[in-house]
């Protein structure tokens, strides 16, 4: 495993971690403003500091994804990122990486939003980098399809699609039975859709076409 880790896989770490570290001082003041909160009306709150207006504002779209909601949730992201984000970095390029990332965060995002709004109701902040790291999977499983995977609790080496695919189809039946309730698998799956299309175009896959293509 590599440690000369390139620019934004470094960069999103560090990114992730201080931001971590800046909700330990300001506690969930930075939740109200900045993690993933519902569409619709604001809630008016009753906080120690006096009334407070919570609810949707566009920036948490992006922010959201660079809080957590304890120290495993941020270590296990980071984790995979650290694993994975440098080898897909390094396909992909900085600057491509980079709109990868953000795409699959945003259509995670989005996926959660839409899943609240119409599914499973409720108010209550969305946050982590989840959605951007099952992204990363998906693209490893896409461009490293037969480099070996193995689950901690499964140690049998299997090739990678069939991890991601494993790993996807594990999320999407946690989702809908409503399993491990705090989960926000949707999101999970939003990002590795976002994924999927951003590689599918960038191959010239999909009906709208890039203006260079950049794999088979």
């Amino acid at each position: 495993m590599p440690f000369d880790l390139p620019v934004v896989t470094r960069n999103l770490l560090i990114a992730n971690v201080a931001v971590f570290l800046l909700q330990q001082v300001m506690g969930y003041t930075l939740i109200l403003h900045f993690a993933l909160w519902p569409w619709g009306p604001d809630r008016v709150e009753q906080l120690p500091e006096g009334l407070i207006s919570i609810g949707f504002r566009p920036w948490q779209l992006v922010s959201y994804a660079f809080m957590h909601g304890n120290t495993l949730h941020l270590l296990s992201n980071m984790l995979a990122l650290f694993m994975f984000g440098g080898q897909i970095e390094r396909v992909f390029g900085p600057r491509n990486f980079v709109v990868y990332y953000f795409v699959c965060l945003l259509m995670a995002a989005l996926a959660q939003l839409m899943v609240v709004q119409w599914f499973t109701g409720g108010f209550y902040p969305t946050l982590g980098a989840s959605g951007a790291i099952f992204g990363i999977l998906l693209a490893f499983g896409m461009l490293f399809p037969h480099e070996k995977m193995m689950l901690i609790f499964l140690p049998i080496p299997i090739s990678a699609w069939l991890f991601v695919t494993l790993y996807a189809l594990f999320e999407l039946v946690l989702g809908v039975t409503g399993t491990q309730s705090g989960i926000a698998h949707f999101a999970h799956l939003g990002g590795m859709l976002g994924g999927f299309l951003l590689i599918q175009y960038w191959r010239g896959k999909l009906p709208i076409k890039p203006s260079r293509q950049l794999w088979r």
